[in-house]
């Protein structure tokens, strides 16, 4: 589609949506935006590559006196991780009320305790910028819900006021909260509000095209200030039909292609992910078809399953789904992750661990501090849905030995580096941060256990301090991603194949065809030495990257080459070598 004619595809996909009186509507107001937008925003071609991490973190997550945290993220940034980590996803930064951000009072400011519009734009400048656009649903003291409750004509059709005697018990409920919230208008009339997450998330209502047309503004700003990725939050929910499950609706799909194609319009290089914490099956649909939905989709399942594997020393349940991985096509990948802002979700690995595993975690977590959050299911029970805990502490406990709980974390995050997509890292991950309880007791939330927030000089004086965990665990991860964002092989979109070479190792063997190398990537999950023997099509040396010696261990003698593998426990080796056998 060319800018001289937009209007038939987004035409098609509008009709798919609304009546043909509303579609048009729709389409003149997108492409007022589109035409609106390709004045201001200067698009630039760009491709994943293997120098693509993300950290994931706070706007406020580092602080200083008199200085806007917004510029202490971005000098830490610079101090400690530039030529490093390229990308910083930067959690909701506008005004909110609830959920640390994710009830989003202006979609078009940014918190004032965060800083400006100016920072954002200089962070922009020297990393690339993932927001969020969390337009599911909106808070209840934003300008549209108060003006939907005093009867503004334009803002009734902006939420769903729904009949409380209808049957919505198929609607799928991600949380144990009621799905209907009462509300007084400024009239005294009671509005019972479809609110999927909580009272303070007033859910979106697509069916208007208006709510289309100024999402899709704040989308393009976000743009104009300097995004090149956004994640689109709790998106499975955005469609709803009274009568279905009102999650995954074909609507829903059709809606994130539109959304694409339009911002596509103006910013060919803006990358679509999608956040959509459910089992493994129902969250690759929004691939799509490889070319017309999302470029990456949170890769939900690999936290609990190597949470799992750990807790097991057994890498089966592991190895088995990542041999299942496939992706439509080369032009999409997966965003990997250990540990995000939320918990360890529980539901992404469902069909793949048992009922039994899941709760073996569960226990073994709250053993360690960490916490539990369940949902509500069809027949009214609770099961739980997520872990609540940093995951360090989900790993081990933390009376166990440094030396352990270092080790155990950085085979868990080197299987992360090394699997195929690209990793996003959690900045408590990247600093070894434990549960956070206190802020727990203080917020009534279980989530606050893993979003501490840092005095920039306090976390300063811990990486000076040697022996800390804090600066054992920065060290070691940023020596992984230093070596990780130098091997080509490590390519998103590359080729890879998972070996099974013993239940106790996670073993990727990555190819890069551009040079002709492999990186053979074996991580031990165990608290054993493992011996293991190195397949014969995978030619002969090879050289560890982690501990910068060719593998002359390998050479049995001479005349001929051992393929004997020994790995200590938690031992991580990245094995580079050629593809074709040398002569």
């Amino acid at each position: 589609m060319h800018i001289s004619d937009p209007q038939h595809t987004i035409n098609k996909r509008l009709h798919k949506l609304y009546s043909p009186e509303v579609a048009e509507r729709a389409v003149n107001d997108i492409i007022d935006l589109i035409f609106k937008y390709k004045q201001r925003i200067k698009s630039e071609e760009y491709h994943l590559s293997h120098k693509d991490i993300v950290l994931i973190t706070y706007g406020d997550q580092v602080s200083k006196l008199n200085e806007p945290s917004l510029e202490t993220l971005n000098n830490f940034m610079d101090n400690h991780l530039k030529g490093i980590i390229n990308s910083i996803h930067i959690l909701p930064f506008y005004p909110y009320s609830s959920d640390d951000g994710f009830s989003v009072v202006n979609y078009n400011a940014v918190d004032p305790h965060m800083g400006s519009w100016r920072e954002i734009e200089a962070i922009s400048k020297d990393y690339r910028l993932m927001v969020d656009g969390v337009i599911n649903h909106i808070s209840q003291f934003s300008d549209w819900f108060q003006a939907y409750l005093a009867g503004d004509p334009y803002f009734q059709d902006f939420f769903i006021d729904v009949d409380p005697s209808l049957d919505l018990s198929k609607v799928v409920r991600p949380r144990a909260t009621p799905l209907l919230s009462e509300f007084v208008d400024n009239e005294g009339k009671i509005r019972n509000v479809w609110t999927t997450f909580s009272k303070d998330q007033v859910d979106l209502n697509y069916k208007s095209h208006r709510v289309l047309r100024n999402v899709l503004d704040a989308l393009f700003y976000y743009i104009e200030k300097g995004a090149t990725l956004i994640r689109l939050d709790a998106i499975a929910f955005i469609w709803k039909e009274i009568g279905t499950e009102s999650v995954h609706l074909p609507q829903t799909h059709e809606l994130i292609q539109l959304m694409r194609e339009v911002l596509h319009e103006v910013a060919s290089e803006v990358i679509i992910i999608t956040e959509t914490n459910v089992p493994h099956h129902e969250n690759v649909s929004y691939f799509g078809s490889g070319d017309d939905e999302a470029q990456m989709v949170y890769n939900f399942a690999l936290p609990p399953l190597l949470l799992n594997s750990i807790l097991h020393s057994n890498t089966k349940k592991l190895t088995s789904w990542a041999q299942s991985l496939q992706l439509p096509s080369n032009k999409v990948c997966f965003f990997n992750f250990a540990a995000s802002h939320d918990g360890i979700g529980l539901r992404p690995v469902k069909d793949i661990l048992s009922d039994e595993e899941v709760n073996d975690i569960v226990e073994t977590v709250k053993e360690n501090g960490g916490l539990v959050s369940y949902r509500a299911e069809a027949d009214g029970s609770k099961t739980p849905y997520e872990i609540n805990c940093s995951y360090i502490d989900a790993l081990t406990n933390p009376k166990e030995s440094q030396d352990l709980r270092v080790k155990r974390m950085l085979v868990a995050q080197a299987t992360v580096l090394a699997m195929p997509g690209v990793p996003g890292i959690y900045f408590h991950s990247l600093v070894g941060s434990q549960n956070y309880h206190d802020g727990v007791k203080h917020s009534g939330v279980n989530r606050t256990i893993n979003r501490e927030k840092y005095n920039i000089d306090w976390l300063e004086k811990e990486f000076s301090k040697q022996g800390t965990l804090h600066k054992m665990m920065f060290d070691s991860y940023k020596r992984l991603i230093s070596i990780r964002i130098s091997e080509t092989a490590f390519n998103p979109f590359g080729k890879f194949k998972i070996l099974d070479l013993d239940e106790r190792l996670f073993v990727i063997d990555q190819i890069c065809d551009e040079d002709t190398h492999r990186i053979l990537a074996v991580h031990n999950f165990s608290n054993e030495q493992v011996v293991v023997n190195i397949p014969k099509s995978i030619p002969l040396p090879l050289c560890d990257l982690i501990t910068t010696n060719c593998i002359n261990f390998l050479y049995e003698d001479k005349e001929q080459l051992s393929r004997e593998l020994t790995l200590e426990p938690y031992q991580i080796m990245w094995l580079k070598g050629k593809i074709n056998e040398t002569k």
